[in-house]
């Protein structure tokens, strides 16, 4: 009986240590707290630049990972890549801006 209360405890305790290492954030995974936070910026950053006028029309791609942005996509001219990494990186929470805008 004692042996299978131990095997129990260990059971136990070998479950709790996974739901605890599911949660963790490594290099290039984030904890579902961070996640939720990328989302939020990544939703801050999307409506900053439909607020902006010149890159409303704009097909830009937003992705962030740990609060860095990145931004992809096609714009029109050399000035809606500068504009556009200005308003991402003027939004709360963004660590910094990685602009992958390309010119067509």
């Amino acid at each position: 009986m004692a042996q299978l209360h131990r095997i129990m405890k260990l059971l136990v305790c070998m479950g709790f240590i996974t739901a605890f290492l599911g949660c963790a954030a490594t290099q290039k995974h984030e904890s579902t707290g961070q996640y939720v936070d990328d989302s939020v910026i990544t939703t801050k950053v999307k409506a900053a630049i439909f607020d902006e006028a010149t890159l409303k029309t704009l097909q830009i791609n937003v992705k962030t990972f740990k609060g860095v942005v990145q931004l992809s996509g096609f714009v029109d001219s050399q000035q809606s890549v500068t504009r556009a990494g200005e308003v991402a990186g003027k939004v709360t929470g963004v660590e910094s801006v990685k602009n992958d805008l390309v010119v067509k």
